[in-house]
C-alpha cells in the first residue's frame, strides 16, 4: 500500500491534504465504490434502500454518483441497512468519509483550472501507477518551469501563470510521497525533436531533455520509452494524449483524455480495458527504455549544435 506524508504547510497555504493520506478526491471515490459494493452483496436495489431509510431515491443516486457527500449518521445508516458490523470496518469508511470532505492542495487553483482536470489531478495525486502516452507535448510531471512557461504562452496572464504553477506544484507534491507511483511514459520522436522554445532560449529544450534522462536514471519507479520515427504509423497518432493510472486501495483503473476544453476521467471497464492495451501496444512500438535514454540524449546535444 502507497504511503503519502503531508506537504510543508508554506506549500499548503489555503489549503491541502492533512496528514497521510491518497487525498480526498481518491478517499470519495474508494467509499462511493465501497458502498455500492455493499449495497450490490446483499442484492438490493437503491429504490430499496431508499425506501428503506425514508430517503428520496435521488439521495442515494448522489451519494453513489458522488455529486454530494454524506454525514455520519447517514453512512451509518447505509452501514446498518447492509449488515457491517465490524468497527473495525465502520471506523475505516468514516475515516473514508471524513477524508472525502478534506481540503486538498489543489483547492487553490478552482476557477483557474478546470474542474474536470482538477478532478484528474486529485486521482493522480493518489494513484500507485501512471502509464501515459503523449504524441507532440513532454508529459507535465517531467517538464520543466521554463519548457512549461513556453508551452502556455509565457504565462501571461493570471490563468496560464496559474497552469504553470499547478503543473509544478504536481511534481512537488508527487515527491512528497513516501512510496512514488511507478510512471510509464511513452513519447513519440516527434515530442522530444520539436524545438520548443527556441525562439525564447536555445537552451530551453536541451535542458529539457537532459531533465529527462536525468530524472529515469535516478529513479527505478520512472521509464520514459520512445516511439521513434522508424516505427512508422502507430495507433498512438490517432488516439490523441493517454493517461491510464492504477491504485492499491480498492479502485479499477482510472481513463483520462485530454478532449480540448473538456477532459474527461472514465472507470468504465471496457474502455479503460480497451485503452490499456492501446498503450501495450505502443510499449512494443517502442524503444527500450535504455535506447530510448540514449536517443534523447543525442537529440540534446544536436539541439545544441
Amino acid at each position: 500500500m502507497a504511503r503519502w506524508r503531508s506537504a510543508d504547510t508554506t506549500e499548503c497555504a489555503g489549503g491541502c491534504m492533512s496528514g497521510s493520506g491518497p487525498g480526498p478526491v481518491v478517499q470519495s471515490a474508494l467509499l462511493r465504490t465501497e458502498l455500492v459494493r455493499l449495497r450490490r452483496d446483499n442484492r438490493l436495489t437503491q429504490d430499496a434502500v431508499a425506501k428503506s431509510l425514508e430517503w428520496s431515491p435521488s439521495k442515494l443516486i448522489r451519494i453513489e454518483g458522488g455529486k454530494t457527500g454524506i454525514t455520519k449518521s447517514d453512512l451509518q445508516a447505509l452501514l446498518n441497512e447492509y449488515g457491517v458490523s465490524s468497527p473495525t470496518k465502520s471506523d475505516r469508511l468514516q475515516a473514508l468519509a471524513r477524508g472525502a470532505k478534506g481540503a486538498a492542495w489543489w483547492d487553490r487553483y478552482k476557477g483557474k483550472v478546470s474542474d474536470a482536470y482538477l478532478t484528474y489531478v486529485g486521482y493522480e495525486a493518489g494513484a500507485a501507477f501512471i502509464r501515459q502516452f503523449q504524441p507532440s507535448v513532454i508529459p507535465g510531471l517531467l517538464q520543466t518551469q521554463e519548457y512549461a512557461q513556453v508551452m502556455v504562452g509565457g504565462a501571461v496572464s493570471s490563468q496560464l501563470a496559474a497552469a504553470v504553477r499547478l503543473r509544478l506544484q504536481r511534481q512537488q507534491e508527487l515527491a512528497l510521497r513516501d512510496d512514488l507511483p511507478h510512471r510509464y511514459f511513452i513519447l513519440d520522436e516527434a515530442v522530444i525533436r520539436r524545438h520548443v522554445g527556441a525562439k525564447v532560449d536555445s537552451r530551453i529544450m536541451p535542458t529539457q531533455l537532459r531533465s529527462l534522462v536525468e530524472l529515469a536514471q535516478k529513479d527505478p519507479r520512472l521509464t520514459i520509452a520512445v516511439i521513434p520515427f522508424s516505427a512508422g504509423a502507430h495507433e498512438g497518432m490517432t488516439r490523441g494524449p493517454i493517461t491510464v493510472l492504477g491504485f492499491e486501495e480498492g479502485l479499477g483503473d482510472l481513463l483520462y483524455r485530454e478532449r480540448g476544453e473538456s477532459p474527461a476521467t472514465t472507470f468504465d471497464d471496457e474502455l479503460v480495458s480497451s485503452f490499456r492495451d492501446i498503450f501495450e501496444s505502443l510499449v512494443n512500438e517502442a524503444l527500450t527504455p535504455e535506447k530510448s535514454l540514449e536517443l534523447i540524449a543525442k537529440t540534446a546535444d544536436d539541439l545544441m549544435k
